[in-house]
Formats: C-alpha cells, structure tokens, sequence
C-alpha cells in the first residue's frame, strides 16, 4: 500500500510550512487589500449616493427658487401695469380739466367779447340817436320826415324787434 518515506514526510512538511508561509505573508495581505478595496469602493459609492441626494436636494430648490423668481416677475409685471393704468388715468383727468379749463376761459373771452361789442354797440346806437335827435331839433320837419328820419335811423342802427324774431 502506501509505503512511507522520509523524503515524502519532509515534502508534506516543505508544503504546510509553504502553505502557511504563503498564507501569513501573501494570502492575507492580498485578502486585507481586497476588504480594504472593497470598503473603498462601499464609501465611494456611498459618497456618489450622498453627492447625488445633495445634488437632487439642490436641483429642487434651484427650481423652487425660479418659480418664485417668476412668480415675483409676474407680480412685478402686473404691478406696473397697474402703474401705468393709475398713470393713464391720472394723464386723461388732467387733460380733461385742461380742456374745462380753456373751455371756461374761452366762453369767458367770448362773454366778455359779447359785453365789450354790445356796449360798443349801446354807445353808437347812442350817439347815432343824439346825431337824429340833433338833425330833428335843427331842421323844422314835419311828421313826415320826422318817420322817414326815424326808418333811416333803424335801418342805420338795426331794429331791435328784428334781431328778437330772428
């Protein structure tokens, strides 16, 4: 069967003390390297998990931020828009009191203008009558010619009857 030698037994021990030579300097330093690795790896990928939560969280309020940011600009917008209404507004009153305003002055420029014409008008017409007054006084006329003096009077001066039918 199985005939056992020294050489065989010395061999068998060359190999345990091999083994565990090679265990205790080259297994365990390869299998400590291999956790080591692993862990780097574990905490990288936990890093980019994390890296990427903050990146999510980040993203979220970048967009929170932009829609208050729109809804800040539509408010803006309407806000001046409102502005410009009141401003518009306000424009159109003053223009519209200008206008009452020169309106008034007018009207009071042309009453004034009416009053200063018809005082012209009452101070010819005065003297107009003085003038026939005078011509009846001096002449010696007859009734005749005190009516035909008096139609060329009014038709001199205007009939007052005539410019109220009218």
């Amino acid at each position: 069967m199985l005939s056992l030698d020294f050489n065989f037994v010395l061999e068998m021990i060359n190999l345990v003390v091999l083994f565990l030579l090679l265990r205790k300097f080259l297994i365990r330093p390869l299998t400590d390297i291999m956790e080591k690795r692993k862990a780097m790896i574990e905490e990288g990928l936990q890093n980019a998990s994390d890296q990427k939560a903050q990146a999510l969280e980040m993203k979220e309020k970048y967009e929170q931020a932009l829609s208050g940011a729109k809804d800040q600009s539509r408010q803006m917008i309407e806000q001046a828009r409102a502005d410009a209404k009141k401003e518009y507004d306000r424009i159109l009153d003053d223009a519209g009191e200008e206008a009452e305003k020169i309106i008034k002055t007018a009207r009071e420029t042309i009453d004034l203008e009416r009053e200063q014409t018809l005082r012209e008008m009452k101070t010819e017409v005065a003297g107009l009558a003085v003038d026939a007054a005078r011509k009846i006084l001096t002449e010696n006329c007859s009734e005749e010619n005190s009516q035909a003096m008096y139609d060329q009077f009014l038709k001199e001066a205007g009939d007052p009857n005539e410019n109220s039918e009218k």
